[in-house]
């Protein structure tokens, strides 16, 4: 167990570091058990018509029962009954398939990831909760009995599962499967129940890491290593399998995997490939809560190590409201999910908590999550709620979100998270330019007294990257300009025929002083001294020079072709938006007028847009809304040109 004289840290019964108390409840919570109906207890013989579990009884759950660590549980609790309901028990050939479309892609019954809620059925049934009517309940077990037998019969005789093919030998698959099978076992074993599918699962689970842990088998060790939250995902699965069932030779085996995965499945900059990028959902969400399963289950120092340098990287990519309301991300550079900002207080379902297990011996980590007087105030708003528990939606659900309940947490304080905020390099310092390179990746990040700003050139990692400016933030006023990526809008040059300078690869130039002065050689400058950038297409149909200085941000662009300069701008309600001809914007509106600039007054900061000629500009409605409050929305600013343009951005 780690972190044994952290109070904050707080294990629950049934997993690795359960106490005493905890082995007395879970036998306690044996004796409420019945016996598993024989039909559908002998092997992979259809039982039929497997009995019906109840519906929840009138007013239950009842949200003042629940212990405030195990909220998350009662949305599942809620849909539990339909879900096990809707198991497949008539077809021979899909009997134990999950086929309401609760969890993942394609619902069709060779795909394993659907079987994943087994987890989900194996904990209600072996924890006695006041709360938890399924306990011990005979239809639960024999349903989630079938649900085991059409998962284990997915399995290739190599050890792998399926996910989109019938014939895949799928990562993903496999590295997950791992995970939820073991905890599964866990559970059945905690109250003893289905000895025999227990043993079918133990070889299951050996056969799955003989495949998933082979350094010689390319399809998980991909050279160069791709998507590492599915081989993290693996090895934490394997980590626990192991615990369960020790085997000596699978052990040195992992041991080298953990090793491998700590040098190639993280850039030296500090963000994990995906595939070979970076990427803040699969980063944040993903991969740091299963390094820090691994790191709880074993204190592997390589997690540690990792979880470090990856905060380094995240203290440049997380932006934070000057408010204090969350951030925003730098979504534009991300390859595979957009998720754009981050509630300063995040409510559950919150995907990133057990990666907290880092925060006592990672402080740096601490600023990225939810303060715990502030999660304890959450929760007891939630406890005093007088409305009934929602069901969560068919295909919005994950057995993730309560996998790692278990495990625990360790927020920070608000006093630690305020320390740790304090340390992020655009507020520590008001003066640097980092240039963080990886694979033909740069990623640039800019503070000045008046601005800091991001972006990304080169080799796009997946096409929904957006490269180019990415974000401009001001310290008093925030977030200002914010791009996108995928097809939501960035910052970018739209010629005629729609195409976009960002939406493919930038090759970029770096100066010091004007725009093309002289190279820059990665030496600190002056806050007065001006930095360049320039950047073109491959084609060179779009060349951009920018320039930075302490509180403007100057670009010329030069086009083979008219075109138009699109700003996805942030706006507040309070914002007061007017063009250079004394046209208003209004918030929510969209807008049109013949001008050669607008200004943008929040609060004591002015923030001036100025081109070179008068053209008929439009802002839009805006529809994209960032942070729980609703209030910050995007209003594309397009300005029209012949071809060229040159714009400033200044704060004062």
């Amino acid at each position: 167990m780690r972190h044994p004289s952290d109070t904050r840290y707080h294990p629950v019964a049934g997993f690795p570091g359960l106490s005493r108390r905890a082995l007395l409840g879970a036998a306690c919570g044996a004796a409420l058990l019945t016996a598993l109906p024989a039909q559908a207890a002998r092997g992979d013989e259809r039982a039929s018509g497997l009995p019906l579990l109840d519906p929840l009884p009138q007013g239950a759950p009842d949200r003042t029962l629940f212990a405030p660590q195990e909220q998350r549980y009662a949305p599942y609790l809620v849909i539990l009954a339909p879900m096990a309901n809707e198991i497949e028990d008539a077809d021979p050939a899909t009997y134990g398939w999950f086929t309401g479309g609760w969890w993942r892609t394609p619902t069709v019954p060779y795909n394993a990831r659907i079987q994943e809620h087994v987890y989900t059925l194996s904990w209600f049934y072996a924890h006695p909760r006041p709360w938890n009517p399924y306990a011990g309940d005979a239809a639960l077990l024999a349903r989630l009995d079938a649900a085991l037998q059409h998962y284990l019969r997915l399995q290739h005789d190599d050890g792998s599962w399926p996910e989109y093919r019938p014939t895949e030998h799928s990562r993903a698959a496999t590295g997950f499967g791992l995970g939820y099978l073991s905890k599964t076992l866990q559970n059945l074993h905690t109250v003893g129940a289905l000895p025999e599918r227990q043993t079918e699962i133990r070889t299951t689970l050996r056969k799955a890491m003989g495949w998933f842990l082979d350094p010689a088998n390319t399809t998980v060790w991909v050279k160069p290593l791709q998507f590492a939250n599915q081989h993290i995902a693996g090895l934490a699965g394997a980590t626990l399998s192991l615990q369960l069932d020790p085997d000596p030779a699978l052990q040195e085996r992992l041991a080298e995997r953990v090793a491998f995965i700590g040098s190639h499945g993280q850039s030296p900059q500090g963000f994990f490939y995906e595939p070979r990028g970076m990427d803040i959902g699969y980063n944040f969400e993903v991969m740091l809560p299963d390094m820090a399963e691994i790191y709880h289950l074993t204190g592997e120092p390589t997690m540690l190590s990792m979880a470090r340098k990856f905060a380094t990287w995240f203290g440049y990519n997380l932006v934070r409201e000057p408010d204090g309301s969350g951030w925003f991300t730098n979504v534009a550079a991300s390859a595979r999910t957009s998720i754009r900002a981050l509630d300063d207080v995040m409510h559950d379902p919150d995907r990133t908590h057990l990666g907290s297990l880092f925060v006592p011996e990672a402080p740096e980590l601490a600023g990225f999550f939810t303060a715990g007087e502030d999660r304890a105030a959450a929760r007891a708003a939630w406890a005093a709620d007088p409305m009934p528990v929602p069901a969560l939606n068919r295909g919005n659900t994950s057995p993730r979100i309560i996998a790692h309940v278990p495990y625990g947490e360790a927020f920070p304080t608000r006093a630690e998270k305020k320390a740790a905020i304090s340390e992020l390099p655009y507020l520590r310092q008001d003066n640097f330019v980092e240039l963080r390179r990886d694979g033909g990746q740069d990623f640039l990040f800019i503070r000045r007294p008046n601005l800091y700003l991001g972006t990304f050139f080169g080799q796009r990692a997946t096409s929904l990257v957006r490269a180019g400016l990415s974000f401009l933030w001001h310290p008093d006023a925030g977030m200002v300009v914010y791009s996108l990526n995928g097809d939501a809008g960035c910052w970018a040059t739209e010629l005629a025929d729609g195409r976009l300078d960002a939406d493919g690869d930038l090759t970029a130039e770096y100066f010091t002083g004007a725009a093309t002065a002289r190279p820059w050689t990665g030496e600190d400058l002056s806050p007065d001294e001006p930095f360049g950038i320039r950047y073109r297409t491959p084609d060179s149909a779009v060349t951009t020079d920018v320039t930075v200085t302490r509180q403007t941000v100057r670009r010329v662009v030069t086009a083979h072709s008219p075109g138009s300069e699109q700003i996805p701008l942030v706006i507040h309600p309070s914002d007061k938006v007017t063009f250079t001809d004394g046209t208003e914007a209004a918030y929510g509106k969209a807008t049109t007028a013949p001008a050669d600039g607008l200004t943008l007054r929040r609060g004591n900061t002015t923030i001036l847009i100025r081109w070179d000629a008068m053209r008929t500009a439009s802002l839009t409605g805006g529809s994209t809304t960032y942070l729980r409050d609703g209030a910050r929305r995007t209003h594309m600013l397009r300005i029209p040109h012949p071809g060229a343009l040159r714009l400033t951005i200044t704060f004062s």
